[in-house]
């Protein structure tokens, strides 16, 4: 596992700072391109949702029934998979909807209006600061993935990518309306996405003295529920925002083909 540890940290690095591809865009872009938006976050969590229950899932019960035995293995598979979706509910409960970076946001409201407050100024940081904690989770999800599985990883990755660049456009909007700057819009956005890898580090670092097969299965459990909310709390309702019809839909199906088609790839 130790082999894959620079390619995780990477793989969490790149997904994580794709938010200033996002805000880039917010930016250097006229208009937004909703059709791709909701067809790339459908995408994204047609992925996530497909290896989390396929794939992760599997090989966290396939790691805690060896040891805790079928029943026992296989109730804290599901007890720790609820686990994570209950970690990132509560995260994402604590930050206030005016500060959640995952409402949809377009770049036409860029032009919108000239009128900011640098009293704000307070209001913009703490929405970076909301997108960072909220992204800590996710990171570490990224990494132990990467870490265990690297094409597993890989997709991960991918997925997470793209769900931080419309995060990007989300993120810059607000925090330019506060500050009046597109600078400091940027970089505040950009650097929220660093909040990934860190989320990777810690998590690493308290937990290799006690790693074990079981707290293995565990995260990788816990990494499944994880995806899957941020797949049916996130992404999805934003793709249908950003999207008409059954555009998110559509993109949610090709990523489960996608990925069904990668793992079949790799018997």
């Amino acid at each position: 596992m130790n082999e894959n540890l620079l390619l995780a940290f990477m793989l969490t690095t790149l997904a994580g700072l794709c938010t200033g591809i996002g805000s880039a865009l917010a930016f250097f872009s006229k208009r937004t391109n909703k059709a791709f938006l909701s067809v790339a976050l459908g995408f994204s969590a047609g992925v996530m949702i497909y290896v989390s229950l396929v794939e992760i899932f599997v090989k966290a019960k396939d790691a805690l029934v060896p040891i805790h035995g079928y029943v026992a293995g296989t109730w804290i598979t599901v007890g720790a998979f609820f686990g994570g979706i209950f970690i990132i509910a509560i995260i994402d409960r604590l930050i206030p909807a005016y500060e959640n970076p995952h409402e949809a946001h377009a770049i036409e409201e860029m032009q919108e209006s000239t009128a900011h407050d640098p009293r704000l100024m307070r209001m913009g940081l703490l929405t970076a600061l909301a997108i960072g904690i909220h992204n800590f989770p996710e990171g570490l999800a990224t990494f132990f993935a990467a870490l265990t599985d690297p094409g597993i990883g890989i997709a991960i990755a991918v997925a997470i990518a793209v769900h931080n660049i419309p995060e990007g456009i989300s993120v810059s909007v607000p925090i330019y309306f506060a500050t009046g700057s597109k600078k400091k819009a940027f970089w505040l956005s950009f650097l929220s996405g660093v909040s990934e890898p860190v989320g990777a580090a810690v998590g690493y670092t308290i937990l290799r003295p006690f790693f074990s097969e079981t707290i293995f299965g565990l995260l990788f459990a816990s990494v499944a529920g994880i995806m899957v909310f941020i797949s049916l709390d996130e992404l999805l309702p934003t793709a249908k925002e950003y999207g008409e019809g059954h555009m998110a839909i559509y993109g949610l199906i090709g990523g489960m083909a996608v990925m069904a088609l990668s793992l079949l790839l790799f018997l």
